[in-house]
């Protein structure tokens, strides 16, 4: 398999839950398993999790969890037939107080708070913005409406309101008892979903700390998927470890135009400021239930890749589609493929920045001396993680291998563009350790006599943050 820069994050569902096809999708290139907590119980997470970590085994990699909180039910209640076909034109109440099953005329409301949060003229988007209301009046508990664009609405689809505005917290009484679940299995990234600011994520890193009784400290990715979250994107990005750009609910509150901008701003701030980002939704969605994507689908992932995303998701394509594997293989070769037109600029990355911490200027100079040097390799020897996440953040042919001793930061690692993290058990002594790495290089044929690579290490080794020896190696 060639060497692919752009990582995979796939979600694990029913189409993918055996542990043969899970270790062949591993094989074929996911990097992060999404475990999404809107379905199943918390004992399915912690036997899916086993199941991810024994696949992994099996297949010789690591890959890290990530488990998707489900973030504030505002949906629709149930119909007594399961669904309805809605004709525009035709008048709709969503009631808050109602109790018994839905029909054609009015459904009842997961979120009860709608009533006092929507007001004449507002439009509401239901089922991912296929059908269109307009809100009338509000009396009581009960939102008269008119069907502006009708179909078929069945149980418990998503409400968004055009524009954003909905209140609705973005950790809810089930998420809290979620971030438990994933703690006990060390989950390596939570994914917030509908943060409004930065607030909410600090929110969300306080109540993984206390969870996660032994220490352990996973990345958080906020995903955008609110209008209120945008004015407010920096802010959330510093408060999390990366950003998910959520295109379905983002496009239904801020209109599918505006997204490709604002997909491409995400990216490149989130670059700038040394954090992760994911680009999700719908980019193979043709393959839930075909064998090939679409052209549009193949640009879409490829545009993502070229605009430097640390990695592209599939979501329903994998959990439920009729072709898991295969989905991934095209996925891999189009992000591969992708990465073979990228325009390099490192030099222009770098004027005008000022370097303040020794271990950045060092990461910094790796890069700057492998790209011109031509060398096979740049080995950062790290404790976090930091040295291999700032060297991803600049776009270079050169690999990138990050040795560390702790799983954790191994499994953090797997989500960094152009980061291969390898696990190595290696001496403290920092010319043994060097000797060590470069064994473990030859051995698994990154690296041959003759070859030149960059070496970054802390004196003394293992301490976090202690990056401040750059080394160009030949070997020998």
């Amino acid at each position: 398999m060639p060497r692919r820069a752009t990582k995979i994050v796939a979600t694990l569902g029913p189409a993918s839950s055996d542990p043969a096809l899970l270790e062949q999708m591993i094989r074929a290139g996911v990097n992060v398993v999404r475990l999404n907590f809107s379905h199943g119980t918390a004992q399915d997470h912690i036997e899916r999790a086993r199941l991810v970590r024994e696949a992994a085994k099996r297949a010789g990699r690591e890959v890290a969890i990530m488990a998707d909180l489900q973030g504030p039910k505002i949906r629709v209640g149930k119909f007594a037939e399961g669904k309805v076909f809605l004709q525009p034109g035709q008048c709709f109440v969503l009631d808050a107080a109602r109790t018994e099953l839905g029909d054609v005329n009015a459904v009842g409301l997961d979120y009860k708070a709608l009533p006092r949060e929507v007001k004449a003229k507002d439009v509401l988007l239901l089922n991912d913005g296929l059908i269109v209301i307009i809100v009338d009046s509000v009396k009581g508990e009960a939102i008269y409406t008119t069907v502006k664009m009708g179909g078929e609405l069945s149980n418990n689809k998503g409400i968004n309101k055009q524009g954003g505005g909905l209140t609705a917290p973005a950790l809810t009484a089930k998420d809290m008892e979620d971030i438990r679940t994933a703690m006990s299995f060390h989950a390596d990234y939570v994914a917030v979903s509908f943060p409004k600011n930065a607030t909410d994520m600090e929110m969300a890193r306080q109540l993984c700390s206390v969870a996660a009784e032994d220490g352990h400290r996973p990345g958080l990715i906020a995903k955008i998927e609110r209008a209120e979250a945008i004015p407010h994107l920096e802010e959330i990005l510093m408060a999390s470890d990366g950003i998910m750009v959520a295109r379905g609910d983002l496009a239904v509150e801020v209109g599918n135009a505006v997204v490709p901008a604002l997909q491409k701003r995400m990216i490149t701030l989130a670059r700038e400021h040394d954090r992760v980002v994911i680009t999700a939704t719908q980019m193979m969605e043709s393959m839930i239930t075909n064998p090939v994507p679409t052209r549009a689908e193949v640009s879409d992932v490829a545009n993502a890749v070229l605009d430097g995303t640390d990695a592209v998701m599939l979501s329903a394509e994998t959990a439920a589609g009729k072709y898991p594997l295969e989905t991934v293989i095209e996925m891999a070769k189009i992000c591969h493929a992708a990465e073979g037109g990228e325009m390099f600029k490192l030099e222009a990355d770098f004027t005008g920045k000022t370097f303040t911490r020794i271990d950045q200027t060092i990461a910094m100079g790796a890069l700057f001396t492998a790209h011109h040097l031509g060398a096979k390799a740049i080995v950062a020897m790290t404790d976090s993680g930091s040295t291999a996440l700032w060297m991803s953040r600049h776009l270079i042919q050169v690999p990138i291998y990050a040795l560390t001793s702790k799983i954790a930061t191994q499994r953090k690692m797997t989500l960094y563009r152009n980061v291969r993290p390898l696990l190595i058990d290696t001496s403290a002594d920092r010319d043994t350790a060097l000797a060590e790495s470069e064994n473990d290089l030859k051995a698994r044929g990154i690296v041959q006599t003759g070859d030149v690579y960059a070496i970054t290490c802390g004196e003394p080794m293992g301490s976090p943050g202690g990056t401040n020896m750059l080394k160009i190696c030949r070997v020998g």
